[in-house]
Parts: structure tokens; C-alpha cells; sequence
């Protein structure tokens, strides 16, 4: 995902739909689009332009329609959409964007739970590192 931007919060909306529909034409987008926002399909079909000249979306011809896909993944968007948020918000500080994450809802226990291996699993891969420095280091 290297040189194409974060998506804005209007992109982002249109991605989602396009995740889950594998792909969908200007109309398609626009009717789900405005269960929510009033908006109107000429300006879903200049976002969808837009964020094709930004790589984000590609499309194909069937006669005279555009069928559009996103063409990038939700969990490399997450990524860059939570690294900007790191470094703008919280200077790179991963406990002060986790604990504004925990303050805003109460997690599930099974989210907890979640949490709780995802620590784990950094405390052993950085164990592991530790382990693996030392033994490069001369002594």
C-alpha cells in the first residue's frame, strides 16, 4: 500500500461497501450510500473517480457500466488509517491510543480476552528477540 494515501472518512465508507460486495457499480454504491448520508450519485461517482486516480478503487466496463472494486485491503487500510492516528495523535505512544481505545466502551469478554493474547504474544516475541540479541552480541 506504499504510495497510495490513507483513505478519507467518505472513501472509507465506499471501501467498506466494495469489501463487502466483492464490487458494485456508481448506482449500487449510492443506494447504500444514502440509507445513511444524503448525498447524491453524481458526487459517489466523483469519489469513486477520485479514488481510482488514488489507487484505491479500480473498475471494469460491462457495456456501458463501471463496476468498481476496491483495490485495497481492509486490513492494510486499518493498519495505515491506526498508524496515522499513532504518530499524529499519540506521538507513537501504543498505551496512551489504547487506553483513549478502552475509555471510549467497556470491551466484551471475549475482546478482553483477545487483548489479553495479543499481550502475551508480544511479551514472547519480544522475549525471543531479547534472546536472539544476546546471542549475537560478543561478550
Amino acid at each position: 500500500m506504499a504510495g497510495i494515501q490513507a483513505p478519507t472518512q467518505r472513501e472509507l465508507e465506499i471501501l467498506k461497501i466494495l469489501w463487502r460486495n466483492g464490487e458494485a457499480t456508481v448506482r449500487e454504491v449510492y443506494e447504500e450510500l444514502r440509507k445513511e448520508l444524503a448525498i447524491v450519485q453524481n458526487t459517489v461517482q466523483a469519489f469513486l473517480r477520485t479514488m481510482e486516480e488514488k489507487g484505491q478503487v479500480e473498475h471494469r466496463v460491462e457495456g456501458r457500466t463501471f463496476i468498481y472494486r476496491a483495490a485495497i485491503e481492509p486490513e492494510d487500510t486499518r493498519q495505515r488509517l491506526v498508524d496515522r492516528v499513532l504518530n499524529r495523535v499519540f506521538d507513537g505512544a501504543l498505551d496512551q491510543l489504547v487506553q483513549s481505545a478502552l475509555s471510549l466502551r467497556q470491551p466484551s469478554n471475549a475482546e478482553l480476552e483477545r487483548l489479553e493474547r495479543l499481550i502475551a504474544e508480544a511479551k514472547a516475541k519480544d522475549a525471543k528477540k531479547g534472546r536472539a540479541s544476546k546471542k549475537k552480541s560478543p561478550d
